[in-house]
């Protein structure tokens, strides 16, 4: 059984202009059930100190949180009857093709989508014994002792114990372990266990934890015993609804009434199944029909996801992104590189709603929120399990602030960057020195030259690029030293421009280093299956990736920004980072897949440590100096950017005036990602990719540039870009 298949698509040249979205898991429903005999009617449990968790058996049982402040206002709830929690395994494909990246779901071999109630309890602090799967689900680790992992818990937690299942196939079988041939109707089914746990984080997140255990097969007779009274009503309403008798009285090891049965075709899949266990987790809970949805990261197509999947998945954002004709013609010539609405540098798993509701998922996993239905929403994570936090707030602004005071804050800019105008422009120094004569004339307030070119250009088949070889080419920029020191005269900051990959050099003039296969050397590049060097196509060439989970990796990087800034560079734009193969093998052994999302924390995270430590390494004046502090911005990010950056920009925009990647999709991308903690978001003036074919143009025309200066006058930085 293939779990995961990788389809490489960096060369296919001649496509389908208008792709397919990609196939997902429809949004699974399955029943609720509960045992009346453990599970209390109706019950509110107190969790923490401020957090109440009411359990009730109307319309089929159901959950609701709400803050004891306001416990008359749910923040979270279940649908009535319906199952909460279910799993699946199933089949992924991904297509990959520089950057741009097509997650699929295929056949789903296993399917647990109804859900029982065994228990509901409150584990207080001084409760000492637990089962053993209860400890291990607390502990996240066999056989590890409790307390550490309590030591930091607000007790009470509130813990939620059943089974989840799903009946296949009924046929007809001989029990052979009684005498007598009794034939028995049968229904096939696949189980297993789940734990559920709700405990305060803050005094105002409640954390929540879903777990699973292995799957099992089992065959279940139908000649049940005799219901107690206390099932015969719940019996009653099933037949009414045209399901088949309850009549079952479940246990922790394993529920009563199955008989386990072998030999077939079909045990030998599910014996594999049982081994793999699952690797799709459902979480399922309602929702208000005239509920908004905002947030979700840096999203450009829409500002209320209602009636959206939205899947949280780090890549390029796309040249078009379903603009027209440009989507067209992207599409036909590079593999899905036009990209969607969904496509983004920088998702993030939160959200917050016009009701005043919000949740974000902790870790890195691939997931998809579904909000296409009026009464629910379904978050599907490809994993085996889940866990996240749910915020109280009375306003989004209290929302927010609960958000980012957990996953991190960006810094207070140095003074200098959003002093003036920050001039991105390229051709050397001759040119930068004419385009400041000009604007002296002017007397146009600049704070800082990015010069993105600093290390030289090369020609490709599509143009001339870049060398990505971080050090100053002294042939386009003669007298760097010099430029700098005049422009800062005139308190006029240098910026430049990196990313974490590196091309090799062999072929570049004037170069002092080959930073290439000083890190091939070093081993600290992302490998491929085999354990050689990654070698990742980007645009007309392939480059060589830091593999950011080696220890050694950052320690090397940060040499390089030191001899940057030890030349008089004050900013940088720290760039890419959404590009990590899902088939990379890398130094710490996680998986590829949820390590894609965390790889732009980790370029971000080194980019800050380098800042902080050079802060640290001055004293006194030097140190307090605002002319000398550092800042760098990004593009790429995930969930915890915010924590580790300093300033974001939103990506490559069409010089355009569409919805989805031009002008339009810019005020929508920093009103999203604001609402998820990217307080410091600007975009390029004017916007960035142009076009010029024959029967395609687009050309950044002056009203377009002047309109978009009236945007960005009102972001935090005023930042200028060349046309591609």
């Amino acid at each position: 059984m293939a779990a995961l298949k990788i389809s490489k698509k960096h060369h296919k040249h001649l496509n389908n202009p208008f792709p397919s979205t990609p196939s997902s898991l429809p949004l699974l429903r399955g029943s609720l059930f509960f045992n009346l005999q453990t599970v209390p009617s109706d019950q509110t449990f107190i969790v923490g100190k401020d957090f109440q968790v009411l359990w009730s058996t109307d319309n089929g049982g159901s959950l609701s949180i709400s803050h004891q402040s306001h416990p008359s206002r749910p923040i979270w709830s279940t649908v009535p009857g319906q199952a909460f929690v279910s799993a699946a395994l199933a089949e992924t494909e991904v297509e990959e093709s520089r950057g741009s990246f097509a997650i699929k779901d295929g056949n789903v071999h296993l399917l647990c989508n109804d859900q029982t109630v065994e228990d509901i309890r409150l584990i207080n602090e001084n409760d000492c014994y637990l089962e053993a799967n209860e400890l291990d689900f607390l502990s996240g680790n066999q056989g590890l002792d409790q307390k550490p992992y309590l030591k930091d818990t607000q007790f009470p937690i509130l813990l939620i114990t059943g089974w989840v299942f799903r009946k296949k196939k009924k046929k007809c079988f001989q029990n052979t372990e009684i005498h007598e041939r009794l034939q028995l109707q049968a229904e096939r089914s696949t189980y297993a266990r789940y734990w559920v746990l709700f405990d305060q984080k803050t005094s105002n997140q409640i954390g929540f934890q879903v777990k699973f255990g292995k799957p099992n097969f089992e065959f279940r007779s139908r000649a049940f015993p005799t219901a107690s009274r206390r099932f015969r009503g719940l019996k009653r309403k099933l037949r009414r609804t045209g399901r088949s008798r309850l009549g079952w009285c479940w246990s922790f090891s394993r529920p009563r009434g199955f008989v386990k049965v072998s030999s077939s075709e079909e045990e030998k899949e599910e014996k594999v199944a049982e081994s793999i266990g699952f690797n799709r987790v459902c979480l399922t809970y309602s929702s208000e029909e005239n509920e908004r949805f905002y947030g979700f990261g840096e999203q450009f197509s829409h500002l209320n996801f209602k009636g959206k999947r939205i899947p949280i998945f780090v890549q390029e954002q796309g040249i078009g992104r379903g603009d027209q004709p440009i989507s067209f013609a992207v599409n036909l010539v590079s593999y899905r590189a036009a990209g969607d609405s969904s496509t983004t540098y920088a998702p993030s798993p939160h959200y917050l709603t016009s009701t005043m509701r919000s949740l974000y998922l902790e870790g890195y996993d691939y997931s998809v929120f579904d909000l296409t239905r009026n009464d629910r929403v379904q978050i599907q994570i490809h994993g085996d399990s889940v866990q996240g936090r749910i915020l109280h707030g009375n306003s989004p602004s209290e929302l927010i602030e609960r958000f980012t005071e957990t996953i991190g804050r960006l810094p207070e800019l140095p003074e200098w960057i959003i002093s003036g105008a920050v001039v991105g422009m390229q051709g050397g120094t001759d040119s930068v020195r004419q385009v400041w004569e000009k604007l002296q004339a002017h007397n146009t307030p600049v704070s800082a030259f990015w010069l993105q070119d600093w290390v030289g250009h090369r020609e490709t088949l599509i143009g001339s690029q870049l060398w990505w070889n971080w050090e100053v080419d002294t042939a386009r920029y003669w007298g760097w030293q010099n430029l700098i020191e005049d422009l800062s005269a005139q308190h006029i900051k240098v910026m430049a421009y990196c990313n974490p990959c590196l091309a090799p050099t062999n072929e570049k003039p004037n170069r002092r280093r080959n930073l290439f296969e000083e890190a091939k050397k070093l081993d600290i590049l992302v490998k491929d299956k085999n354990g050689d060097t990654y070698m990742v196509p980007n645009t007309a060439f392939d480059v060589g990736m830091l593999d950011l989970t080696h220890p050694d990796a950052a320690s090397w990087f940060k040499q390089i920004l030191q001899e940057m800034v030890d030349g008089g560079v004050r900013g940088w734009m720290a760039d890419f980072g959404e590009g990590l193969p899902v088939d990379a093998s890398l130094y710490s052994g996680e998986d590829p897949i949820a390590a894609h999302n965390r790889y732009p924390e980790l370029w971000a995270q080194m980019n800050r440590e380098f800042v902080e430590e050079w802060k640290s390494a001055h004293s006194g004046k030097a140190r307090e100096d605002p002319e000398e502090a550092l800042v760098f911005f990004m593009r790429a990010g995930f969930r915890n950017s915010p924590k580790w950056g300093m300033l974001f920009w939103e990506g490559d925009q069409m010089v355009s005036w569409q919805a989805n990647d031009g002008i339009k999709s810019a005020v929508v991308g920093l009103l999203s990602s604001g609402i998820s903690g990217y307080a410091f978001n600007h975009s390029d003036i004017g916007g960035y990719c142009a076009v010029n074919l024959p029967v395609i143009k687009y050309r950044r025309s002056e009203e377009l540039l002047l309109r978009w200066m009236e945007v960005n006058a009102f972001t935090v930085v005023f930042r200028t870009h060349e046309v591609s």
